[in-house]
């Protein structure tokens, strides 16, 4: 799996459990294993639902 593979794979776990669920996924809404791959491929929680375009992205004035 390449890294834009795995970076895909990881937005869409987020964007189907976003529609499962009905709210923003929280990391205990996974197992271990899946929450890890998830940050390991997008990075800190946060960062990993502005990636998928579930949270909106904070900038600093």
């Amino acid at each position: 799996m390449t890294t834009e593979e795995k970076k895909q794979w990881a937005i869409q776990q987020l964007i189907s459990k976003n529609a499962e669920l009905g709210r923003t996924p929280k990391k205990s809404d996974y197992d271990g294993a899946t929450c890890s791959r998830i940050k390991a491929f997008l990075g800190p929680w946060h960062r990993a639902l502005e990636t998928a375009g579930l949270r909106e992205i904070k900038r600093k004035n």
